[in-house]
């Protein structure tokens, strides 16, 4: 691929940028049909019970009602994954937790819907209620689903790569930690909307604010037993996702419903409460994590568990489980690996794909643990990571193919850039280098570009694009992604501008329809971008193909640039962009390509192995500077630097916002962040809106110094990786290793909140150690490991035959 480009690389605006300015960008609230009916969803005031009842007669007698539908109505389960289909539109027998839906109304306003939903009778018989990890442990009775591992535990699962025990063996220094990191929410400015409009041709339109049109695709044929033909999905704009809005909804699906049974359009938008009932969130886990190193710091072996909160429901949890595990092998070189996870169902709403999906709560633990070894060791923590990284262009002892690999450049740059050795006391408390209070410290993460499986496993590519050139010169790039403010609308026309020679601004994007756009499955820039270089490279072969005979020069002599194609050797000969689809229409007929993208083969074939693998990793590493009041135990971040590992910027601009936007997100997980509840029976969420559940303003915003560290990946569009997620997962280890070399307390949760710093001073100055943090973890009865051998061992990534074990 050419070196000079024209496009990528450079910073121009978004393709949507000037209407979203002006207020012209239409998200699904902004949808307004005729003869459209309002809907309001009834949900559970408790947090688990069986149905008895549903009196909705008074409901259905208020004038302005037009239907009232229930559980009943919409029989059939859904889910994301194949494995978890164990959610219904609206609960047929048993509520889960509180927030539940239970029936919904469709009225001619929104007034008159509200109150009919409050004349809905629901008979409940309480059960009683899960609260805990814990408690999902010990308790199998009552359980929450009919299905799962044992009891109220969702999924378990146990692998070990190598012998663990074997490398403790060789170690000169084994450490035991564990962690807990809250949950939390995504906190999306808009709020969950869709509008569904069923047509005289009985067909269904659904417009949404989700990430995953295809997916909710799926759940509606299967739930409303229709055609998938029958069903169209068009995710609108969205107002932030985060992956709160990647899941199929119930909302989405009882708007289908009442549009059929009315025959009217129905609009539906929840209110934040009800997005908080929704969530989907960020997974509470409780960790323990026990690596053996040698002196110089490097692991011989390591042992991870990790126990989720996965709430009511099994949404995207399987996955998450073992992503909570995948990804500790591919920053620092670890030979021999163990990890065991375990989802347990509680009486919560239900969690899943936050921003990092799975990764930040092990990161967290990994890289505090890490500075922990390194003070015993009396090592720099710089140097425990930058000796130790992951070689690129090798397989991890969990069968994760590392490509390019920059994370050693990124360590380099944020260490510089905050003058780290002149700041860090080296683990001398008696020698500071600043003022007691003032701390810094260091964290890195990788991420995966795309996962290397679909949910629902097949030969099909996970990205397609489509193209079409009309004959005045214009372009439409037609794509399945979902732009919910990363930017992936203008990564396709970037991309698609710098290989036809021509302005993004030229190109109209259509994305995010189910009856007009190929299938995306992800919108990851890496599989898109990837897609829309193979449209746009068969495009342009027919574009020179006929200028070529036109001009009488030959095909290898023609280039595209500033709206033309020409001879590079005589640039005054050519034609316009236009002028030259017109030959190419002329010589070949209608120009419509197409391109799509499968992810390279995982190297790993063990039962497990689909969670981990990606096309590239993306790599991070921030320092962070804090002020600790010991007297109050609040934590300022003055300031933070953060290098990332991007591939190849297709738009630095945007790449930047995304790093910054995920130092904002970090900032807030580290410090308030927290999806909690009352202690009581009832699991009430303390703070369902927006004034009680705190997250940082301007006013805790930090100055950020970022640094792009370009490391083309040969499997990346223009070497790109990804950007929206992997920034995010140093910020909480860092900040909390700041917090040690401030005031030398260590908090191993999130949030770090003033009263946890206060007690681990206090416990400090009475000679202990100064900790704020979970104690042991629950001991269930673990499945024997699957075991494989490393690529190191000679191991094909095949799991080895179980041997029995007799006690």
């Amino acid at each position: 691929m050419s070196k000079n480009l024209n496009v990528v690389g450079k910073p121009f605006r978004k393709v949507d940028a000037r209407a979203k300015c002006v207020g012209q960008t239409r998200f699904a609230d902004d949808i307004v049909l005729p003869r459209m009916l309002f809907c309001k969803i009834l949900r559970s005031h408790l947090p688990h019970a069986i149905i008895k009842n549903i009196d909705a007669s008074k409901a259905l007698a208020l004038p302005g009602v037009f239907a009232v539908v229930t559980g009943k109505d919409m029989p059939i389960s859904y889910g994301i994954l194949p494995v978890s289909q164990d959610e219904h539109a609206l609960c047929i027998d048993k509520v889960r937790f509180i927030g539940d839906p239970v029936a919904a109304v469709a009225a001619i306003d929104e007034d008159v819907a509200f109150d009919a939903m409050n004349l809905i009778e629901v008979e409940y018989e309480p059960l009683n209620t899960i609260s805990s990890i814990e408690e999902a442990v010990l308790i199998e009775e009552p359980r929450i689903h009919e299905y799962g591992d044992v009891g109220n535990v969702h999924k378990k699962v146990s692998l070990e790569f190598g012998d663990v025990e074997e490398g403790f063996a060789e170690a000169d220094l084994v450490r035991e930690d564990t962690f807990f990191y809250e949950g939390n929410t995504h906190l999306p400015m808009e709020q969950h909307a869709a509008v569904a409009h069923f047509d005289s041709d009985k067909k269904i339109t659904l417009w949404s604010s989700t990430q995953t049109p295809h997916y909710v695709h799926r759940a509606l044929a299967k739930v409303l037993e229709m055609r998938a033909s029958h069903i169209r999905v068009i995710a609108t704009p969205n107002g932030g996702g985060f992956g709160g809005k990647s899941d199929p909804f119930n909302h989405e699906v009882i708007v289908c419903k009442l549009a059929m049974i009315t025959g009217r359009p129905v609009k539906v938008t929840l209110t934040r409460e009800e997005v908080f009932y929704c969530h989907r969130g960020r997974h509470p886990v409780l960790m323990k994590l026990k690596t053996g190193v040698t002196k110089d710091g490097a692991v011989t072996g390591m042992h991870l568990q990790t126990f989720l909160d996965g709430g009511a429901y099994g949404s995207y949890g399987v996955a998450s489980t073992f992503y909570t595990g995948a990804l500790q092998t591919v920053t620092y070189n670890v030979p021999r690996y163990k990890f065991q996870g375990l989802r347990a169902f509680t009486n919560k709403p239900p969690c899943g794909p936050k921003r990092g999906h799975g990764t930040p709560q092990p990161r967290f633990g990994l890289e505090v643990q890490l500075d922990k070894i390194a003070e015993q060791l009396k090592i720099d923590p710089v140097d425990i990571r930058r000796n130790h990284l992951v070689p690129p262009n090798t397989v991890t002892a969990n069968y994760l193919r590392i490509g390019s690999m920059g994370l050693g450049a990124c360590i380099d740059k944020v260490v510089k850039g905050s003058d780290w050795k002149n700041k860090f006391s080296g683990w001398d408390s008696t020698n500071r280098k600043q003022p007691f209070g003032k701390g810094i410290g260091i964290a890195c993460s990788s991420y995966l570009c795309g996962a290397g499986l679909p949910i629902y496993w097949n030969n099909m590519p996970q990205s397609g694009v489509q193209l079409r050139l009309d004959r005045q010169g214009g372009v439409c790039v037609m794509c399945g992604s979902t732009d919910i403010g990363q930017g992936s609308d203008s990564i396709l026309a970037y991309i698609v501008a710098e290989i036809l020679g021509i302005d993004p601004f030229d190109i109209r994007v259509v994305t995010a329809d189910t009856d007009l756009t190929p299938v995306d499955l992800g919108s990851v820039t890496l599989m898109t971008g990837n897609a829309a270089i193979q449209a746009a490279e068969r495009a342009r072969e027919f574009l020179v193909m006929a200028v070529a005979e036109k001009l009488g020069v030959p095909i290898e002599n023609l280039s595209l640039a500033e709206r033309r194609v020409f001879d590079v050797e005589n640039p005054e000969v050519g034609v316009s962009f236009a002028e030259a689809v017109v030959l190419a229409e002329s010589k070949f007929g209608t120009i419509g390509t197409v391109g799509s993208y499968s992810p390279p083969a995982s190297p790993g074939k063990f039962k497990g192995s689909g969670v981990g693998p990606s096309p590239a990793y993306s790599y991070s590493a921030s320092v962070v500077e804090v002020d600790v009041d010991p007297d109050t135990g609040i934590v300022v971040v003055d300031r933070v630097w953060i290098a990332h590992d991007i591939g190849k910027s297709i738009n630095p601009m945007l790449v930047m916002g995304q790093v910054e936007g995920s130092v904002y997100m970090g900032l807030g997980e580290a410090l308030m962040e927290e999806m909690t509840y009352r202690a009581n029976r009832n699991v009430v969420h303390k703070f369902p809106s927006l004034l009680e559940y705190k997250s940082p303003t301007t006013m805790e915003m930090c100055d950020i110094k970022t640094y792009l560290i370009e490391d083309p990946d040969p499997n990346g569009p223009y070497g790109a990786k990804e950007v929206g997620q992997g920034p995010l997962l140093p910020i909480m280890p860092a900040i909390a290793n700041a917090v040690y070399d401030a005031v030398g307390v260590r908090i191993d949760e999130v949030p770090i909140t003033p009263e946890k710093v206060l007690k681990a001073l206090r416990e400090k100055s009475r000679g202990r150690d100064g900790r704020f943090g979970p104690g042991d973890v629950p001991k269930p009865d673990w499945p024997e490991p699957l075991r494989v051998m490393t690529p190191a061992e000679g191991g094909d990534g095949r799991e080895m035959p179980r041997v029995a074990v007799h006690s």
